[in-house]
């Protein structure tokens, strides 16, 4: 049997506020917090779940790895103004303003896009 995805770790200065952030975002909850690990999910049988790890340093660069998020169209941007109202902030990475993205910042800094409407992983 291959592997599969269990968590997307994020690091975290603050894991509850951003535990909290994201869990908002997504609609989802938090599932356990610890003082070193917060996992948000679904559900607690959901396949993927994102966990939150402490780190000591400060992020300086650009995500080599984000998330991408997607809604229907006509909700898309209220959605960007729901997740700005949670905490998030647009962030420029060097897009040049035609991209079918938008680029936003968690309380964090870590970077994350609201794509255009997806039905696929592909298309």
């Amino acid at each position: 049997m291959p592997v599969s995805l269990h968590h997307i770790v994020i690091d975290a200065h603050d894991l509850p506020a951003l535990a909290r952030f994201w869990a908002g975002v997504l609609g989802w909850r938090i599932l356990s917090q610890r003082e070193r690990e917060v996992v948000i999910g679904p559900d607690e049988t959901a396949p993927v779940g994102i966990c939150f790890m402490p780190v000591t340093d400060r992020k300086v660069v650009k995500n080599r790895l984000h998330l991408d998020l997607t809604s229907a169209a006509e909700d898309r941007d209220a959605e960007i103004e729901r997740i700005l109202a949670l905490g998030a902030r647009r962030a420029d990475v060097g897009q040049s303003g035609s991209e079918s993205w938008t680029v936003l910042a968690d309380p964090e800094g870590n970077e994350f896009c609201v794509v255009r409407p997806k039905e696929t992983l592909v298309g």
